[in-house]
């Protein structure tokens, strides 16, 4: 629990440190005494697991801002009288303003106090959402501003908070604690749309779910403030110049260096796109021939990337291209998956429970998945690298076979895609069945009864015709 850093004394034309004046200081013997060392940084143990549990807690409150608005976004609508196209804008705007605003934040993070700009942000997002709950409907461009400002706001948070929690802990501390870190990323997005939907229909207003949230947010700067440390940068490596008296780079350099690591992320996103569009135009094609389209055309998509996401690993050590290739197969063929299910869900769901279905859905969803798998891989990888010797060689395998278990999980959820295949039409059927699931079903019989009359009336009088 704690970080070491020395910060060497500025040295002179020959590599000699240099006193006070910029003089050369030798001992008696002629030789130079070695550069003064500053006192290790350090922080006791319980100290840093506070400031982990308060950065815990305002990253759930930061992405509980990402999904509060779509909790009540029907009453935003309603509201300010805005199509469904410009209500789609307004979570455009927000990560559009948090992509922005990132690179900034992460430059600043890296030169200036990480603390002060957090507060900062904090601040910025915080008072951006408890304005926009005092907006008239005639101003919804000013609502669209907030929504941006809020993005610029927790881009800060996203941005730094990892890397405070970096510099206070080491190696499989680190691990574990950036896990729990991260497990709020889908626990605060299912939580905002709950509290946005709860908070309104208790109060009747969607107003005020953006105005609990500050309340919440205050507490988090303070507790941010009193309780978190602002440790030398690289302190848990205890590399003294990278630490402190390292030379810094541009901004520009930063971007080189880190384009060289940004493959992956490409990937990613390409690989997205395309396998969003086809997933769901192969589900839409295949549903014309096959009432199971939609689950088959997910199993099959997940057994087909599992063997490609295996190769990739496994082909890692040996060729680094064909791993490449394969990854990105598996990763577009994982992305088909993503607009097909949502559809899945809302055929199998009444639409006044769709709402409620769908958080339940993203909740569930994210525990099984990005929630728990990287805590489970690193603990896979810690117990496999517990029995070998400590090497780069043992670190990367015990990495890599850790992450084969993923492979064998998306064959897992394959066979439950063929699961859903077999009792979609029965489950799709029930759903139109008047009342079904619904809070006012005998209104919705009634309704519906009301309409076959009209219907049999209609037809009788054609015929009568």
């Amino acid at each position: 629990m704690s970080a070491e850093s020395s910060d060497p004394a500025p040295e002179g034309p020959q590599g000699s440190p240099l006193g006070s004046g910029g003089h050369s200081e030798n001992s008696g013997s002629g030789q130079c005494p070695p550069p003064p060392m500053a006192a290790p940084w350090s922080l006791p143990r319980w100290r840093a697991y506070v400031a982990a549990a308060v950065l815990c807690y305002t990253n759930l409150l930061n992405y509980m801002n990402w999904f509060i608005i779509a909790g009540v976004l029907l009453d935003v609508q309603k509201f300010f009288q805005i199509s469904d196209s410009h209500a789609g804008l307004l979570q455009t705007v927000f990560i559009g303003c948090l992509l922005l605003s990132a690179p900034v934040f992460g430059y600043l993070g890296d030169r200036h106090s990480r603390k002060a700009t957090l507060s900062f942000g904090i601040l910025l997002w915080s008072g951006a959402g408890l304005s926009s709950s005092f907006i008239s409907p005639q101003y919804s461009w000013l609502f669209f501003l907030s929504r941006g400002v809020v993005g610029t706001g927790t881009a800060s948070y996203s941005t730094i908070a990892p890397t405070i929690l970096g510099d206070l802990f080491v190696k499989d501390q680190r691990t574990r604690v950036l896990a729990i870190f991260y497990i709020f990323i889908p626990v605060g997005s299912g939580l905002g749309y709950v509290l946005g939907s709860a908070v309104k229909e208790l109060t009747g207003n969607w107003r005020w779910a953006l105005r609990i949230m500050p309340c919440l947010e205050a507490v988090a700067l303070v507790l941010l403030i009193v309780l978190v440390p602002d440790p030398p940068r690289g302190a848990s490596e205890k590399q003294g110049e990278s630490a402190v008296g390292g030379l810094r780079s541009s901004w520009s350099e930063d971007v080189r260096y880190l384009g060289r690591n940004l493959i992956f992320g490409a990937l990613t996103v390409v690989t997205g796109i395309i396998g969003v569009i086809l997933g769901a135009e192969a589900s839409r094609r295949y549903k014309k021939v096959n009432s199971r389209a939609e689950p088959l055309v997910c199993a099959s998509s997940l057994l087909a990337a599992a063997p490609c996401l295996y190769l990739a690993l496994i082909l890692a050590p040996t060729t680094l291209l064909a791993s490449y290739v394969f990854l990105a197969l598996g990763e577009l063929l994982l992305s088909c998956n993503w607009a097909v299910v949502a559809d899945i869900l809302l055929s199998v769901v009444v639409p006044r429970c769709r709402g409620t279905a769908e958080a339940l859905q993203i909740t569930v969803g994210h525990i099984l998945g990005d929630a728990g798998s990287p805590y489970l891989t690193g603990l896979i990888s810690s117990a496999l690298r517990a029995r070998r010797p400590d090497s780069y060689l043992q670190r990367f395998l015990s990495l890599q076979q850790s992450f084969l278990c993923c492979a064998f999980a998306i064959v897992l959820g394959a066979g439950c895609f063929l699961m859903v295949a077999l009792h979609l039409e029965r489950d799709q059927a029930q759903t139109r069945q008047p009342g079904t699931g619904t809070p006012d079903g005998k209104d919705v019989d009634c309704k519906d009864g009301e309409r076959q009359s009209l219907l049999s009336g209609t037809r009788a009088s054609t015929e009568n015709a």
